[in-house]
Parts: structure tokens; C-alpha cells; sequence
């Protein structure tokens, strides 16, 4: 009753060292909360997350605003858990933080300004980075076409395309350099793409794992890929599966990758001995040899459209060209995919042609100029 009539709702039910979801005893001023008109302002983290995980596993409160202490929780960071934390501020009150490495890290404008690939007076296209593209088929000729055009508007000094949609690339961007010889002769290439839209090209997909330059599987690629192959690569690999096709890999239910995607996307890592951007509602990004899992901050739920993937395959691949580490070029990848997934989609929903076109708008503004 006296919740219904509120203005404000704090909760503290719960602090960080809580799991499972709520007691029972506590469901019904969370049910209380949730009906009402009030403001709901959480107390580190919404009673009923898992702090450390970002897992939800029963009844939880819903905050319009978290104010947290100290340093940011994963579970304030990662879905499930994020979407019932709000807006998030984090207030510095004084205390003493542990030493040892962060579970976590979300880069923010300065840091992915210094990590940008910008030219310099003396570059030409290789100084740049020669990014080749393996994909597309005769069903899925727009999934070279995005993966090409993320590649282009990526800072790539030039695109390869290898596949059969050529005539369809050249079409749209006829600075790209179309190959039908396989990825073999495609010419000197500093990383390859592999897998957006190739159907069931195994030997293509095989031939680019073969390859002693960095290498990025999207897509069918995921599925197509011996995972014997992955794990003796010498050179970095970046596997950026989504939930779905991740669950696949794990041999568990896509619900499971969904509700413990920090667990998952450090488990793939492992398992395949390679970088692993998992997409989804939060993007994480994990190093083969295990440390910190990055966060993405930037994503948007318009990103959630056919192509967007493949758009953001073409921009972490010539970022990897350019000569970023794998756990580098995907986390600015999708920082930047993020921001131009949002600038795209201004006022209106947005297909992935647009998310590409927006992506010197992101760039733009992480420089500031």
C-alpha cells in the first residue's frame, strides 16, 4: 500500500553478494514496485541480479536507475541482467579497490581513439591494410555486398573479394579488386573475412584457415570451419558468432548462451584457442588465452536487422588488416558498428546499407573532429 502511493521506490533489498533471484518473502514488494508510478532507484545493482555474472535466475527488480559504488558490476553491464539496471551512474564514495585484473572492461571514446588505424602522410593501400573478403553465394550476393561495404567505410587501404557475387560488388563499389581464382590466388591480402552468406563453400572457408594472416569467421564460416583447424592456426583468429550460432558450437540450447553469455563467450574462447566477439543485446569480446572480457557500450537494438552482422564482419576484418590485435579490431569493431547503428537510426528504423554508411559518421566522432 504504501508503495502504490510513492513517489520513489529505493531498493535495497539485496547487495552484491546475493544470488539466485529473490526470496519469496521479497516477490511481492518487487511485484508492488513494478506497478506502480513510482521511480525505482536500485542501490548498486538491482536486488535479485547476479552481480558477478550478469545472470537472472528467478524474480528480480526492475530499476529505472541504478546508483553504483566503487566500479561497475558485470551484471550491470551484461544482459539479462543490464536491462532491469536502468540508467546506470557510477559514484565514486572512496573506496579501496582490489588490485588484481578487472573481470571486464568497456572501452570508451579515448581509449578507441587511440586505437584507431589513421594514415599517415607516407601510407598507401597495404601501410593501410589489404583486407580479403570470402563470402556471399548465389543465394546471398548482399552478404559480400555489406561485408564489403563495412571492409571500405573500416579504413581498409583496399578490398579483395573472393566469391561468387563479384559482379554484384563491383556493381555497388568498383574500388573493390574481384577475384574468382579462390582465396589462394586472390593476391597478397594482410587478413582475411570468411563466411558471411557462403552457404555450404567449405573448401573456401577451409582454404582461408589455411592462410598464415589473421583471420576473421562469421556466419557460415561458423559452422563450416574444422575446429581442429581453428585451434592449430598460428596467426590470430577472430570468431564473432551470435547467440544462436555459439549455442551451436557449445552443443547447448541457444536460451542457455542467452542467459549466461559471459560463461559462454569465455568457454568458446577456450575451447577453439581464438578471439571471440559473441553479438547479441551486449557484445562481449574474449581473448583466447582467457583475462578481462570487453564489454561493448554502444550497441543499439535497431543493430538488430538483417546484414547488420555482415556489415560488422567487413569492419572488424580491415581494422585486424590494419594491423589491430583480434581482441582489438573486434572490440572496436563493434564499438563503432554500435555508434552507427545509433546514427543510422535516428528518427527512423534503419537496414544494414545504412549502419554502413554511418560508420565515417562514428569514426568522426570518436576523434571528435
Amino acid at each position: 500500500e504504501l508503495i502504490a502511493r510513492a513517489d520513489l521506490v529505493l531498493d535495497g533489498i539485496v547487495g552484491i553478494g546475493g544470488s539466485g533471484g529473490l526470496r519469496k518473502e521479497a516477490v511481492p514488494l518487487a511485484d508492488a514496485a513494478a506497478r506502480s508510478r513510482a521511480a525505482v532507484v536500485a542501490v548498486d545493482l538491482p536486488s535479485g541480479v547476479e552481480a558477478d555474472t550478469g545472470r537472472v535466475r528467478g524474480d528480480v527488480v526492475r530499476a529505472d536507475l541504478t546508483v553504483t559504488f566503487g566500479t561497475h558490476k558485470p551484471g550491470l553491464l551484461i544482459d539479462p541482467a543490464r536491462e532491469y539496471a536502468g540508467s546506470v551512474r557510477l559514484v565514486d564514495i572512496g573506496l579501496p579497490l582490489p588490485g588484481e585484473a578487472a573481470e571486464l572492461e568497456a572501452l570508451q571514446h579515448p581509449d578507441v581513439a587511440r586505437l584507431l588505424p589513421v594514415p599517415a602522410g607516407e601510407s598507401d593501400k597495404y601501410r593501410r591494410g589489404v583486407v580479403g573478403i570470402a563470402a556471399g553465394s548465389a543465394r546471398y550476393p548482399g552478404a559480400a555486398v555489406l561485408a564489403v561495404a563495412g571492409a571500405l567505410r573500416g579504413g581498409a587501404g583496399a578490398v579483395r573479394y573472393v566469391g561468387p557475387a563479384g559482379d554484384a560488388v563491383i556493381a555497388r563499389f568498383p574500388e573493390t579488386l574481384v577475384s574468382d581464382q579462390g582465396p589462394r590466388r586472390a593476391g597478397r591480402v594482410q587478413a582475411w573475412v570468411v563466411g558471411p552468406g557462403a552457404g555450404d563453400d567449405a573448401a573456401t572457408v577451409a582454404q582461408v584457415l589455411a592462410a598464415e594472416v589473421p583471420v576473421l569467421i562469421d556466419a557460415d564460416g561458423l559452422r563450416l570451419a574444422d575446429a581442429d583447424a581453428v585451434r592449430a592456426r598460428t596467426a590470430p583468429t577472430l570468431m564473432t558468432p551470435h547467440a544462436g550460432e555459439a549455442a551451436a558450437l557449445l552443443g547447448v540450447g541457444r536460451e542457455e548462451v542467452e542467459a549466461a553469455r559471459l560463461d559462454s563467450v569465455r568457454e568458446l574462447a577456450a575451447r577453439y584457442g581464438a578471439t571471440v566477439l559473441l553479438k547479441g543485446s551486449t557484445t562481449l569480446v574474449a581473448r583466447a588465452k582467457g583475462g578481462p572480457v570487453r564489454v561493448n557500450a554502444t550497441g543499439t537494438s535497431w543493430l538488430a536487422t538483417a546484414g547488420s552482422g555482415d556489415v560488422l564482419s567487413g569492419l572488424a576484418g580491415s581494422l585486424l588488416a590494419a594491423g589491430l590485435s583480434a581482441v582489438d579490431a573486434g572490440s572496436v569493431g563493434a564499438y563503432l558498428h554500435g555508434l552507427a547503428g545509433r546514427f543510422a537510426a535516428e528518427g527512423a528504423p534503419a537496414g544494414a546499407h545504412d549502419v554502413a554508411a554511418a560508420i565515417p559518421r562514428a569514426w568522426r566522432n570518436v576523434r571528435g573532429d
